[in-house]
């Protein structure tokens, strides 16, 4: 490696490290004084804090890499560009490119490392992080009222190979309202579909009034005619307790259980939820790569600031061009969502306009 590139390195790293340090410090800090008073009435104990930060620690890595990469990128291109380094680099024959090597290398390594976090470390830590969260708030739970849980637009797996899509769920009155179970065989293929207004648990078993029942074939074609009742006893071994604790939280699942979910979904015609279900699975390959990205963009920005204060002007630029990037995303996802465009697109598209920019960005650049 050469000298140049170790001066470069150095710096990048040094002040990407140094963010994360200090974006976790203020994180803990303001999330403890926010809550001391919860902490205090509930008596957690040390271990048990020290527990639910650490598990914090990917999903904050996660999410502060990739402004930490644009602030370390713009900072120390910002400051080269100060001190005329720039100039002395570019008359050496160096290209935009070859000075911005290793950046750009350690900003693909760091999108490959939240990559890995964020499919294998994130979904447990969340579940950790609830877990100790209900393990903290224990007594307060224990003192709510049991209808202070209620569920919408559940979607669920349960015994006896069935899907579950319930519109409202109420866990303190054992009810739930707009009811669709899907059953399917050893094969995945639709046996039966049962439409129900209303479900209530009562005596050990569930009660489904206004039910229709259809029945299909190996081809996924209805055969007889659907049957309907007005009141019936499901088979449905799930209590109450059991619905609640299985509801899916796409959130806590990595890809390959992303992957098995959606596959298990598209039999079931439920096309909105699929559609925001392949638009979140396909942002889990896309969002790692903010990182290598978002350096790209910064690298223009940074040689433009000229002869400005360096640090000041790397925060504030890092703070417009985060903003953009975030907006132009979020503008992409909600239209992926909303099904204008494909998934896979959606979840690409900002990631193809920030580096078609900053190409054109660079190749501009004196």
């Amino acid at each position: 490696m050469r000298i140049l590139d170790r001066y470069i390195l150095k710096s990048i790293v040094t002040i990407f490290f140094s963010c994360l340090f200090v974006f976790l410090f203020l994180y803990i800090v303001i999330d403890l004084l926010s809550n001391l008073d919860e902490i205090l009435k509930h008596r957690a104990t040390l271990a048990l804090l020290v527990r639910y930060y650490l598990s914090y620690l990917p999903i904050i890595f996660v999410q502060v890499s990739p402004f930490a990469c644009l602030l370390s990128t713009v900072y120390t291109f910002g400051r080269l560009n100060h001190n005329n380094e720039i100039i002395a680099m570019r008359s050496s024959g160096l290209s935009i490119f070859e000075i911005a090597r290793d950046a750009l290398i350690f900003g693909l390594l760091i999108s490959l490392a939240v990559f890995w976090v964020s499919d294998r470390l994130v979904p447990p830590s969340l579940v950790e992080n609830q877990k100790i969260k209900t393990q903290i708030e224990e007594d307060a739970i224990k003192n709510k009222p049991a209808t202070a849980e209620t569920i919408t637009n559940l979607s669920m797996y349960g015994l006896r190979n069935r899907l579950f899509f319930i519109n409202k769920f109420s866990l303190g009155t054992k009810t739930m309202e707009g009811i669709t179970i899907l059953e399917h065989d050893q094969h995945q293929n639709l046996t039966q579909k049962i439409i129900a207004s209303k479900g209530v648990y009562q005596d050990g078993l569930w009660r489904f009034f206004q039910t229709i029942t259809y029945s299909f074939d190996q081809n996924g074609q209805v055969i007889d005619e659907p049957i309907y009742m007005e009141e019936e006893i499901m088979s449905i071994p799930e209590t109450p307790q059991d619905i609640a604790s299985l509801r899916q939280k796409p959130e806590q699942m990595n890809i390959r259980q992303m992957q098995n979910y959606i596959w298990r979904l598209s039999k079931s015609g439920a096309t909105g939820i699929i559609r925001n279900l392949k638009v979140d699975l396909y942002q889990r390959f896309s969002s790692p790569f903010t990182s290598v990205i978002i350096i790209f963009l910064g690298i223009p920005f940074s040689l433009m600031m000229r002869k400005r204060a360096t640090g000041m002007s790397a925060i504030g630029v890092s703070i417009m061009v985060g903003f953009f990037y975030y907006v132009l995303d979020a503008v992409c996802l909600a239209l992926g969502k909303s099904g204008l465009l494909m998934p896979a697109l959606s979840a690409s598209l900002s990631h193809m306009i920030v580096l078609s920019t900053s190409l054109y960005l660079i190749a501009k650049l004196p």
